[in-house]
């Protein structure tokens, strides 16, 4: 094993400076592949090399995996002692504080936790109780009401604030929503529930308010790093302040250039306040990196040159080689995808890329629609990632709600989902035992209830509660007992695509494995949500990756394909008002073109479909308009391959003047139509089989010639 000055040794000047800087708080502004997982998994290893006891060392991450994997990397590096290293997300700390000092607040170490599934039913149930705005007035859905509950918490906003700027239809129901939140608020605290926001919000809410619990902590962990600082909000960047008060060793590591979750709640001037609230913090910049080629470097540096605020830092590589950045104007969204799907198969069988080292990213989900039929067709087997969480899939939410009346025999919320999948009851069925469950002790509702009902289903499932409460088993053991329960619901509920579905179950019960505990298993299910296309068996090496950009955040390819990058589509129309949304979209677009390892294809139509108006040209992003054009290689719709094409950039030019009275294609008018150019008199074109094709149409005006 190497020691601590042969690793030392292998890290460039600003990484190492890094890595020894112990003592106060110390901010480093990682660039995109800069190794900023090397620099804190090398700083973990450190610090225990100095003798610092491994459980004082508290590493925040954004999943616990990623904690997981620095501290195993620091294990090999130093060995096993980095494994006592208190590792996690800042919910599952939040969580794991509040279950010793909870009681401060009155609650008792076996509360519930909410998902954000469970918080809109309940957020549902109380509208109605409460009796808002009938048919005549349309009232918030609990999606909407639980995100503007979810934005007050984090971003420290009111609820008038909220409604104004976002919601201004729901203006005059600010009172009734106020009295609503209210009423939430108190029946949590009531049943011993707590969302994933009173996480957040009840233990800064201790550290605010009892001194000798931040001493406590700040004797625990003398020694912080928080990593991705630029994507905490409000609450988690306070949290930090407050635990690292009585010794100051905070390190947070992020890039202010890939502060892309505003939309979740992140606040990207976190990373631009740490100076403020840490005067003598060190700042230290990381600007080498090992991912991409430097003409990708270029492209990247000049977009997000144009920011309006951010620490000034300018990418560089010792990979100076390497093709150009290609944006190809397509005719349209499928020619598009035709291309994407060509340059695939040639990169594949030519080049020999391994198909699991392309990724297509887009800025949403549905501007992949149009290629994910052509991929299906060509063959191209590919995964999509930025879809549905597995704990948000129904036949999911059913088994947990069971699990967590295991728990929590008080979780009314469970239980009224749970009474509703049963056979023979209904609402007001079920309003009338959850009334039973709450006037009497359990033991004496479930006789009650028994006595009074006598739905075979119901039966069972008190039967099935009686047999399993207050027993400690093994989460698999009870998950087994509790799928025989729910195997007929299942198959009733869900006939039309239950053998789908049965994987999820398949999931749920290879998870619950590696548990001891129930409590552990459902918390983890709710602090680490899982997306079901990741639990489909082990993933293939060799198929095609889509993906949102923000699912993409991290991770590096050797080829990416970005689509639409065009005004409406990236950056999107609901920024264009904004100037932060705008400014959080540069900054997508940046992440965006930095997962790219060799090369980088910007997907450009010349134009799209617009509901209402048809078909209309498309502007290309101002991303791309904004940077010099000698950045990368344009390219239009043609026959021969990218791979000709670009050796014979560098021989004869594909651009030719044309005079006013031409006559030229275009490709929004079809192939065979035959347009005549009118007011200017070079125009840029393409060569294909039929003859010139005019690829710019802001170069000229057309006229069409009369049949």
């Amino acid at each position: 094993m190497p020691n601590i000055k042969e690793i030392l040794e292998k890290l460039n000047p600003a990484q190492r400076e890094a890595v020894e800087s112990i003592e106060g708080p110390v901010l480093v502004i990682a660039g995109a592949g800069s190794g900023k997982t090397r620099t804190l998994t090398t700083r973990l290893a450190y610090l225990v090399s100095l003798g610092i006891p491994a459980e004082r060392i508290l590493l925040l991450t954004f999943t616990r995996k990623a904690a997981r994997e620095m501290i195993t990397r620091a294990e090999a590096l130093v060995g096993n002692s980095c494994g006592k290293v208190q590792g996690g997300t800042f919910h599952s700390l939040c969580h794991y504080m509040l279950r010793q000092y909870g009681y401060l607040l009155g609650f008792s170490p076996n509360f519930t936790v909410l998902d954000r599934g469970d918080s809109e039913d309940l957020l549902n149930l109380l509208k109605n109780s409460l009796g808002f705005p009938g048919a005549k007035r349309h009232a918030p859905k609990k999606e909407t009401l639980a995100s503007i509950l979810s934005k007050i918490k984090n971003q420290g906003k009111t609820l008038e604030e909220i409604i104004t700027t976002e919601y201004p239809n729901f203006v005059d129901l600010i009172p009734q929503i106020e009295r609503l939140f209210k009423e939430y608020e108190l029946y949590k605290r009531e049943h011993q529930l707590m969302d994933y926001d009173d996480l957040l919000i009840n233990w800064l809410t201790i550290l605010k308010d009892y001194p000798q619990v931040r001493e406590e902590v700040g004797r625990r962990y003398n020694y912080i790093m928080v990593d991705e600082y630029q994507d905490t909000n409000l609450l988690q960047g306070e949290i930090v302040v407050y635990m690292a008060s009585s010794h100051r060793n905070v390190m947070a590591v992020g890039d202010d250039s890939q502060s892309i979750y505003g939309f979740r709640g992140a606040n990207y001037r976190n990373i631009f306040d740490f100076p403020k609230h840490f005067p003598e913090a060190r700042i230290i910049k990381l600007e080498q990196n090992y991912r991409s080629t430097q003409p990708i470097l270029d492209l990247a540096n000049a977009v997000i040159e144009r920011s309006k605020i951010k620490y000034t830092k300018v990418l560089f590589t010792e990979k100076k080689e390497g093709p150009k950045p290609i944006l190809f104007r397509a005719k349209d969204d499928h020619a598009g995808s035709e291309f994407v799907a060509d340059e695939i198969l040639r990169l594949t069988n030519e080049e020999g890329v391994p198909l699991s080292q392309i990724a297509v990213l887009m800025r949403a989900a549905f501007h992949s629609y149009d290629l994910e039929l052509e991929l299906t067709k060509r063959g191209i087997p590919f995964v999509k990632y930025g879809g549905l969480k597995l704990l948000e899939s129904a036949h999911i939410k059913d088994v947990v709600s069971i699990l967590r009346i295991l728990v929590n025999p008080y979780d009314f919320l469970s239980w009224n989902r749970v009474l509703l999948l049963l056979e023979g009851v209904g609402p007001r069925s079920a309003e009338r035992i959850v009334n039973l469950l709450k006037t009497s002790d359990l033991e004496s509702a479930i006789f009650n209830i028994k006595r009074q009902f006598s739905q075979p289903e119901l039966q069972k499932l008190l039967n099935l509660f009686q047999d399993l409460m207050g027993k400690r088993l093994p989460p698999l053991e009870t998950l087994s007992q509790v799928l025989s329960f729910y195997e007929p619901i299942f198959e009733r509920a869900y006939f039309e695509d239950a053998h789908r579905r049965e994987r999820d179950l398949e999931s749920l019960i290879a998870l619950s494995e590696k548990y001891e505990t129930l409590e552990e298993f459902l918390t983890d299910l709710v602090l680490e949500p899982i997306y079901s296309s990741e639990v489909e068996g082990e993933r293939k090496e060799e198929i095609l990756t889509l993906s949102t950009i923000h699912s993409a955040k991290g991770l590096e390819w050797h080829t990416v394909f970005v689509l639409s990058v065009i005004e409406g589509r990236f950056p999107s129309s609901y920024s264009l008002l904004n100037p932060e949304e705008l400014e959080e979209e540069r900054r997508l677009f940046y992440v965006a073109v930095t997962r790219a390892k060799e090369r980088l294809y910007l997907i450009a139509p010349l134009t799209i479909y617009v509901p209402g108006e048809g078909r209309t040209f498309a502007k290309l992003s101002r991303f791309l308009q904004e940077v010099p054009k000698g950045l990368y290689v344009e390219y239009g719709r043609q026959e021969k391959p990218i791979a000709q094409a670009q050796k014979e950039e560098k021989g004869a030019s594909i651009n030719m003047p044309f005079k006013v009275g031409d006559l030229v294609r275009h490709p929004r008018f079809g192939e065979g139509e035959v347009m005549k150019v009118v007011d200017q008199e070079k125009v840029m074109v393409n060569f294909v089989g039929k003859g010139p094709t005019l690829l710019h149409l802001k170069y000229a005006t057309l006229e069409r010639l009369s049949p």
